[in-house]
């Protein structure tokens, strides 16, 4: 999305423009879903790797968080999509292929047939 004067809004601007690191992780609120205002910025990392684990480590906290001893998958899945952070990379190539949704949907999962042994 770009402005009239063809540059990025200030509100999606990576930080990492004045950090000189390539990749920006960005984390929305799924509580309250499409408000910028609720976004806020976790770091800027060298690499895509980095960032990626940067999510990875944000999205395996909240579902330790929302975990309770018998719950479903479905149940874990759905309080992480309802309440959980929402982490995005910014960055140059194709950052946007990890999908916190689709990590957390997998994890929710493994979590909850790992404790049910």
């Amino acid at each position: 999305m770009t402005n009239s004067s063809g540059s990025e809004p200030e509100s999606i601007r990576p930080e990492s423009a004045t950090t000189g690191l390539p990749f920006e992780v960005m984390v929305d609120d799924n509580f309250h879903y499409m408000d910028e205002d609720e976004r806020w910025r976790l770091g800027a990392f060298s690499t895509l790797e980095e960032a990626r684990q940067a999510c990875i480590a944000l999205v395996e906290e909240c579902l330790s968080d929302y975990y309770q001893a018998g719950m479903e998958a479905e149940e874990l899945y759905s309080q992480y999509t309802m309440f959980g952070d929402d982490p995005f990379i910014l960055g140059p190539g194709e950052p946007g292929k990890f999908s916190a949704w689709n990590y957390a949907k997998v994890r929710a999962f493994e979590i909850c047939a790992a404790t049910a042994n």
